[in-house]
């Protein structure tokens, strides 16, 4: 097996370890002919019996056991990413193969390719030359795996910056037949498609941008464009074919809508975007949902339809960033229950830690919450929402420690977060009295007003508190 060469160039520069007992393996001549003898492996831990030949039943039996513990020991080194350590005991596990089973050929298993591309990615001496070899070979030597090593030498390249190289790849890997194609191997070559056509779409967006950018200057360049309009079609038709698959293709689908949308085809763009949020055969994605939120919104869709999509997005997902624009859409709306569902909507946003020191969330619910106790109506939709909150939220949001640091750090959140803690917790709120009373100590007006606001509609608290 050549490329245990590999490994062994990367395994020979681990140490023995002192602490342990150690096992010389000297299976090393003749893997290169010519080249000059690699240091001995020194292998701790291991059985002698790994290393004999499995002659009789209760050698092969110890064989396999052996063999078995040099996996955990390769898989314990990857945990701990030791990957020198990691590239020592692969050696040895391809070399006893090798040298138990040379009356019968036993090509590499999947194992090997995975355990093996992990190393050569991650050790400190690998290089792009030894990485390909070693892909190359594992392509040769497993046909029924051919087209998802193929993938992942592209993967590989791709991070590394070779995007031609990996373009060429996974185009000779398209051309690639060997019999008659299984359903799971023409799963692949579609993926395989796809993954060329976004290379193709990175291309065509490459050429928008020289284009667009010549065109403010009153230049066109019609070579530009015509490579782009190549691009385009390639792209497209690779785009298409994928995402008719039920899966998650959130990169493929945002790039065709982007090719769709930019040629005007809005319509179909709307289309492939409601498929893959809506139907059924797809499994549950939030970003789909997120995608077509998006899509209405850039095309001025009609309120009713946006609302539809954002609401069923709440549902999902109700920590999204599209809550604030749906809040905000909401509170604008003349009819009371979508008034009561922005209250929701904006309640849950601030019920994760991320939107805990938002100033527009707290804005948007402060807004909300000072329009319907000056107008003494729906008192009600806060009971509820707070009812379910009244037990977390003031050590959650409106402890002693918070006001501080918030008055510290943003006057505007301090002030928002004091007047909903005032209406929700009183004038005696810990988080209220401190932002209120540092306010007034700066002779901050707004601060003064709030105080009077609380003070004021101190009814509206003992109200939504029940007492």
């Amino acid at each position: 097996m050549r490329f245990l060469c590999a490994f062994s160039t990367l395994a020979a520069e681990v140490p023995p370890c002192p602490a342990a007992p150690t096992a010389r393996c000297g299976a090393m001549e003749g893997l290169r002919a010519g080249s000059a003898l690699q240091p001995t492996l020194h292998l701790p831990f291991l059985p002698r019996h790994f290393y004999r030949a499995a002659s009789s039943k209760e050698h092969r039996l110890n064989f396999w056991k052996s063999k078995e513990m040099c996996l955990n020991y390769i898989q314990d080194a990857l945990l701990q990413k030791q990957w020198r350590r990691a590239a020592e005991f692969l050696t040895s596990y391809i070399e006893a193969l090798e040298k138990d089973f040379s009356t019968k050929f036993m090509g590499p298993s999947e194992m090997i390719w995975r355990i093996g591309s992990e190393i050569l990615c991650n050790h400190s001496h690998r290089n792009m030359r030894e990485f390909s070899s070693f892909i190359e070979q594992m392509k040769s030597l497993g046909i029924k795996r051919y087209l998802k090593v193929c993938l992942e030498h592209a993967f590989h390249l791709l991070c590394n910056g070779l995007i031609d190289e990996a373009y060429r790849n996974l185009s000779l890997a398209e051309s690639w037949r060997f019999g008659e194609l299984t359903v799971v191997q023409d799963k692949e070559m579609k993926l395989i498609q796809a993954y060329r056509g976004l290379l193709d779409y990175y291309t065509w967006s490459n050429q928008k941008n020289i284009l667009l950018e010549y065109g403010k200057d009153g230049f066109e360049d019609s070579s530009v464009e015509q490579e782009m309009h190549s691009c385009f079609r390639k792209a497209a038709v690779s785009l298409k074919e994928i995402i008719k698959i039920p899966g998650v293709w959130d990169l493929f689908v945002k790039a065709y809508v982007d090719l769709l949308e930019f040629y005007g085809d809005h319509q179909e763009a709307r289309e492939v975007l409601t498929d893959y949020a809506y139907n059924s055969k797809f499994p549950t994605n939030p970003n789909a949902h997120v995608y077509f939120c998006q899509f209405l919104k850039r095309h001025g869709a009609p309120k009713k339809s946006l609302i539809s999509a954002l609401k069923i997005l709440h549902d999902i997902v109700p920590s999204h960033e599209l809550m604030i624009d749906f809040n905000t859409m909401l509170q604008k709306s003349k009819k009371r229950k979508r008034r009561r569902l922005g209250l929701e909507v904006i309640f849950a946003v601030l019920d994760y830690a991320g939107w805990k020191e938002n100033v527009k969330a707290w804005s948007c619910l402060a807004r909300q919450v000072k329009q319907i106790v000056i107008s003494e109506k729906h008192l009600n939709w806060i009971k509820q929402e707070w009812n379910s909150r009244r037990d977390w939220w003031p050590a959650f949001h409106f402890s002693r420690y918070l006001a501080k640091r918030n008055w510290q750090e943003n006057e505007s959140l301090s002030y928002e977060k004091a007047l909903v803690a005032g209406v929700l917790l009183g004038k005696d709120c810990k988080y209220f009295k401190y932002v209120s009373r540092q306010g007034c100590k700066a002779q901050v007006k707004k601060f003064r007003t709030l105080k009077k606001f609380v003070t004021k509609h101190s009814s509206a608290y003992l109200s939504i508190s029940g007492l």
